[in-house]
């Protein structure tokens, strides 16, 4: 068994977008009774003493979070390296001078498109115009800038223009990833998955831009799991390198696994009643599918069972009910079918070109006592409140 080296802290499941391939979960009520400030800085110094040198600090959006400031103050004192997961809505300009104060390290932009009109179709509020202020804000503090797109039916078609904006942006790094079919994205997935034919003519975009722009700007491109004939080596196997804490504490093997959680009636672990040693190396849930004892075949039998260690527990759940089944996007999978039908129906050409998306669900963030430290810097320079703070976020 590995230390952890990444945490992925979601401080907070508000945020002023709605889009509608959000891995968050479903049932969003369940996470109103979020970390305070204090908590979330013992978390951190827990996970330093565990091993863990990158924190990414995502949502929700992590800038709906007052404190955000003084939490990666602590993690920079701490010795980790900070990347801040946003929409860059309610990044003003006093808020990200203050953040580089702190010390933060990079910074990962989302992105829907690059037209104004579809952009905010699909974020469920009018929000492109403000990201573009964010990156350029981004690039004067002098931050690494990473984009992150997630690929779908709807946008998949203007990946070359998403890149040409991406250059324009200066943005250092582009993840363009098709989506992940967990939480809202589950929902949506009859709506979101792409044709074979958008991904062919987006491939051959990727490999163009790639040779014109050399090592200008690293492209990151992730095909989706269902045209695939393995499984991606899901987080490098469960709790193997990196876990996740959700805005109520709860600590989890890998960002997508809140249903399976609760499905497999197993106590959650949370980090308000355990230390991060202990649900790393003992809590029932991270050690359910370490290793390969709890694998079936064909998996168990397989001689890339050490290579995808089985797919994603989280997808084989979705798909089948049952987490320690083989992903059935694996071509070897009893429960392959599943997928193979899906992608029949990607690729219908009866298929209804405007589908109906879900939106996510929007949440209203519950108020908690600021700390002193914070108060201190809310009094001495104050933070601007963004409308969505009330709204809330999908």
């Amino acid at each position: 068994m590995d230390k952890p080296y990444g945490l992925l802290a979601e401080l907070t499941y508000a945020c002023p977008l709605q889009c509608a391939y959000c891995s968050n979960p479903l049932e969003l009520d369940a996470y109103r009774d979020e970390l305070s400030t204090e908590e979330w800085q013992r978390v951190f110094t827990e996970a330093a003493e565990l091993g863990v040198l990158q924190l990414h600090l995502s949502g929700g959006e992590p800038l709906q979070r007052h404190d955000i400031v003084d939490l990666v103050q602590c993690a920079t004192d701490l010795g980790l390296y900070t990347n801040l997961i946003t929409s860059g809505l309610g990044l003003s300009t006093r808020r990200a001078e203050q953040l580089r104060e702190a010390g933060l390290d990079h910074v990962q932009l989302s992105i829907q498109a690059d037209e104004r009109d579809l952009s905010d179709k699909i974020a469920g509020t009018i929000s492109f115009e403000r990201k573009q202020v964010a990156a350029r804000l981004v690039k004067q503090l002098g931050w690494p800038l990473t984009l992150n797109v997630v690929l779908h039916r709807e946008n998949i078609d203007r990946i070359g223009g998403i890149l040409d904006m991406a250059v324009a942006m200066e943005a250092d790094r582009i993840e363009l990833a098709n989506t992940q079919y967990a939480g809202w994205a589950g929902h949506n997935r009859d709506e979101l998955l792409p044709s074979r034919d958008q991904l062919e003519r987006a491939e051959a975009v990727v490999r163009e831009a790639r040779e014109r722009l050399g090592d200008k700007m690293e492209i990151i491109y992730v095909i989706p799991d269902y045209y695939s004939k393995y499984p991606k080596p899901c987080m490098d196997g469960w709790a193997s390198r990196q876990f996740t804490v959700v805005p109520n504490g709860e600590a989890l093997p890998c960002p997508a696994a809140h249903e399976l959680a609760r499905a497999l009636d197993i106590p959650p672990a949370n980090v308000r009643e355990h230390p991060l040693e202990w649900i790393w190396e003992e809590a029932p849930l991270f050690q359910q599918y370490r290793g390969d004892a709890w694998m079936p075949d064909p998996c168990r039998s397989c001689d890339r069972k050490e290579i995808d260690f089985g797919g994603c527990r989280c997808q084989a759940f979705a798909l089948t009910g049952d987490a320690a089944r083989t992903d059935p996007v694996c071509h070897l999978s009893p429960d392959h079918g599943l997928v193979e039908a899906a992608v029949e129906a990607a690729n219908d050409p009866m298929r209804p070109q405007d589908g109906s998306l879900t939106p996510r669900s929007k949440v209203i963030r519950t108020k908690k006592r600021a700390t002193a430290a914070t108060q201190e810097r809310m009094a001495r320079t104050p933070v601007p409140l963004s409308p969505t703070v009330l709204k809330g976020k999908a």
